[in-house]
Formats: C-alpha cells, structure tokens, sequence
C-alpha cells in the first residue's frame, strides 16, 4: 500500500511505484474512474486503447479480415477507389 499526501490545492504526488505500475511517465495523464464505489486510477492512454479495442472487436470478422495480407489489400483497394474518385473529379 503506497500513502500520498493532497496539498492545499488538492495535488498529490503519485509514489513511483503506482507510476511504474501504470507506466505513466512525465506530462502523461491519469483517469478517475468509479468502480464497485471505490475510486481507480489508471492511465489514460491504456484506457483509450481499451475503449477502441472493444468498439472495434469484432469488425475484422464481420469484414472477413482474417489475416495481415487481407488488411493489406483492403487498404490497397480503399486507396485505388479514393484516387478513381480524385480523377473523376478532375476529369
């Protein structure tokens, strides 16, 4: 259990230990979050990674992406159809 002391402005500094646990290096940012009415913190970029992996879970099937190559030529075909569309365009 690691203790931190709040200032007068409501600062506290977190121990280096929590840091290294959460990876969280200088100017990195932490998130709050309530949980069984308790308080968490964690790092807020692992949070944001988090949260995208699971709204896009499940897309890579849904596309019938099953491997690295079938990303690679969905790209490819996406940006032959944005450069179709340019050339339209400038027809």
């Amino acid at each position: 259990m690691e203790l931190a002391k709040i200032t007068s402005k409501g600062q506290i500094t977190i121990p280096i230990q929590i840091r290294r646990k959460l990876n969280l290096k200088d100017g990195d940012k932490v998130v709050f979050i309530e949980q069984d009415g308790k308080i968490v913190i964690e790092n807020s970029t692992r949070v944001a990674l988090t949260e995208a992996q699971d709204a896009f879970r499940g897309e890579a099937e849904r596309l019938g992406l099953n491997t690295e190559q079938d990303v690679v030529d969905m790209v490819k075909q996406i940006r032959r159809e944005i450069q179709e569309e340019k050339n339209a365009d400038n027809a």
